[in-house]
């Protein structure tokens, strides 16, 4: 469909309309491929949004597959034996559609079989997946998305309900759609800065931290822009977005471009990841505290990272490049983590290193033990600790992915000594480097068995607590996580969606408001 867009239109519509791989194992739907969610997604675009330029005898044939794939839920129809999805694939269903329920491939699936029963007249089936989708996008406005701020996998959701807004006959499933789009381009423009996507994010491989290198930068930026790094991915997914209507709210962009007032504070919360469950949705699984200075977003979990979930990470302004990353990593045990604005403590109870994910340019030195990081407007310092208080070691790596990360490395810390290990981070902007080397070596770091406490121009206190949240004390008072429970919270006027509030409040500059509501 690219292609086609480049002005190759004859090889472009003779590729779309060749038998699709493994079209013999297809022959109960004429031989399209409508198994996987990928390959549904594209599918439907390519009948709705380039039909008119298929031939006709194509076009009614792909409209008949449609109707016998739709006559009954594809999820209740099954093959003899499971399918694969890719040559080494191990979650294979027997469903004749994508069975996988992670909440990209269940937008693919649900709005492209939702289109096509639409298309071919069958209104029960039409009736069984408009009303899935209902519930998911309810869902965002109660608590949501499990799967939440993906690098990987937003965009995948975004364009599966920008086909559903496209394309949709219905106007009201249009406006289901539209409500959609709204809420993740709204709060992904939160996460968005400069051409990167930032802070902590569920489902992250580490494989998007510069500038458009994560998909979710790619699809949110092609409306917010504001880098001066250009996109060269040649991202196809983006096809999608490119011959959409849709258009995100004027008041998501200002957002994502930080027309707001600095410095913010957000205390957010997000969803357990198959919240669908019974008791799933009773309260969240992860607690964010995400800060904003005027050249530094920093925004990290309680929990720290863990299992496929990335919970402590800075951006930062740059120039040239749009955004530095600086992303602390532990190897093992248990981490706690406790953030009041700018300052944040990283506590593990396993004696663990730590992996500091930096840039090249960035100039480091160390001082009375402290490690100092000169960014271009930003001034990061490390105070390491450990429970004898014992130095750190700090010596540089290099990055396992050279071919994404040419101008980046990794710098490791090894903790001597047993017991909790950890580090706290102060990070400063607008004052000169050295009056804020000065400042930091003059601030106060106290361990007492569990607990680490730094006391600087504000003060943060964090103590272990094994499995369970950390008590955090933010500048003397102790953090209530009963009470952490919005989905979004600013500590200014600027956004708040309370837990299962089913609305979605966003204040900007220069008078944009943005209510966001499901009903």
């Amino acid at each position: 469909m690219i292609d086609f867009l480049r002005g190759n239109k004859r090889e472009a519509i003779a590729f779309l309309q060749a038998d699709d791989a493994d079209s013999s194992k297809n022959g109960h739907i004429l031989g399209f491929d409508f198994y996987s969610g990928f390959t549904l997604k594209g599918q439907v675009r390519k009948y709705f949004g380039f039909g008119e330029f298929l031939s006709p005898s194509y076009k009614s044939r792909m409209r008949e597959g449609m109707r016998l794939f739709t006559k009954v839920d594809p999820l209740t129809q099954h093959f003899s034996q499971p399918r694969k999805f890719w040559e080494r694939s191990t979650d294979n269903c027997t469903s004749w559609v994508d069975c996988r329920n992670t909440d990209n491939l269940r937008a693919m699936r649900d709005s492209s079989v939702y289109l096509m029963a639409e298309e071919a007249g069958n209104e029960r089936t039409l009736q069984i997946y408009k009303d899935r989708i209902r519930l998911r996008v309810r869902s965002l406005y109660m608590i949501g998305q499990g799967e939440w701020d993906s690098p990987i996998y937003l965009g995948h959701t975004i364009t599966s309900y920008v086909n559903l807004y496209d394309f949709a006959k219905d106007e009201e499933v249009r406006a289901i759609a539209k409500s959609a789009l709204d809420w993740f381009f709204v709060t992904g423009a939160l996460k968005y800065w400069r051409g990167g996507f930032g802070g902590p994010s569920k489902r992250d491989n580490s494989g998007g931290n510069c500038a458009w290198c994560s998909g979710a930068s790619r699809a949110l930026g092609l409306y917010f822009g504001d880098s001066p790094v250009k996109d060269n991915s040649q991202d196809t997914d983006l096809i999608h977005l490119i011959t959409s209507s849709y258009r995100p709210p004027a008041a998501a962009v200002a957002l994502a471009q930080k027309q707001f007032t600095k410095p913010l504070e957000l205390l957010n919360s997000k969803p357990q990841y198959e919240n669908w469950k019974p008791g799933k949705s009773d309260k969240p699984e992860f607690h964010e505290t995400l800060y904003f200075g005027h050249t530094f977003q920093l925004g990290t979990l309680a929990q720290g990272s863990g299992g496929d979930w990335n919970g402590f990470k800075l951006m930062a302004f740059n120039s040239h490049r749009g955004i530095d990353y600086f992303i602390p990593t532990s190897s093992s045990g248990n981490n706690a983590v406790g953030q009041y604005q700018n300052l944040a403590i990283w506590l593990n109870d396993a004696n663990s290193s730590f992996q500091f994910f930096l840039p090249k340019s960035a100039h480091t030195e160390i001082k009375r033990g402290k490690l100092f990081i000169k960014l271009e407007k930003t001034w990061l310092a490390i105070t390491p600790l450990s429970s004898a208080n014992a130095p750190i070691n700090l010596q540089f790596g290099v990055t396992k992915d050279v071919k994404n990360y040419p101008n980046d490395h990794i710098l490791t810390a090894s903790a001597i000594g047993e017991g909790i290990s950890g580090f706290v981070l102060e990070v400063g902007e607008g004052e000169s480097w050295e009056q804020f080397k000065y400042s930091v070596l003059g601030s106060q770091l106290k361990i007492d068995n569990q607990t680490a406490e730094y006391i600087s121009s504000k003060k943060i206190r964090v103590q272990h607590q094994g499995r369970s949240l950390p008590k955090v004390w933010r500048n003397g008072k102790l953090h209530d996580w009963g009470n952490h429970f919005d989905v979004y919270q600013s500590d200014k006027p600027l956004i708040h969606q309370g837990w299962k509030s089913k609305s979605l409040n966003l204040s900007i500059l220069d008078g944009q408001h943005q209510k966001l509501e499901f009903k």
